[in-house]
């Protein structure tokens, strides 16, 4: 058989941060489930059990928890933050699937989450400019 793709997940990855329109989110905060699937060349990893040959999970999970510390008002900047971050970080990254969910979203609904779902591929990823940083 012939590989097709490969992947790194990281899956509901709980964080406590300030996103929110509303002062009292921005002052107290709320809990956030990440969900990331980054397509990366990791096959010469398969070969050689070298963790310098792929992308360590846990480098990747730094650079998300220092990108999502920031406060921002709206999730959809939050998640544009994370994804210009790891592709900064991470050149050879070529996709990203990436949902944020805000936990107990305050709207007066009982529900699981309110979400946001960004889908970039490398040819995507390239023109993306961070309007924070201006990069």
């Amino acid at each position: 058989m012939k590989l097709q793709s490969t992947y790194i997940h990281l899956r509901s990855v709980r964080f406590h941060a300030f996103i929110g329109v509303g002062e009292q989110e921005r002052k107290v905060g709320n809990e956030y489930l990440l969900d990331l699937r980054l397509g990366y060349p990791f096959t010469r990893a398969i070969e050689t059990d070298d963790v310098e040959d792929t992308l360590n999970y846990a480098d990747v999970f730094e650079t998300v928890r220092q990108t999502i510390a920031r406060p921002t008002r709206l999730l959809e900047h939050a998640a544009g933050n994370i994804v210009h971050a790891l592709e900064e970080q991470y050149p050879k990254i070529e996709s990203i699937d990436l949902t944020l969910t805000k936990l107990n979203p305050p709207m007066g609904a009982d529900c699981a989450g309110a979400s946001v779902e960004l889908h970039l591929k490398r040819t995507q990823l390239e023109p993306y400019t961070n309007t924070e940083t201006g990069k």
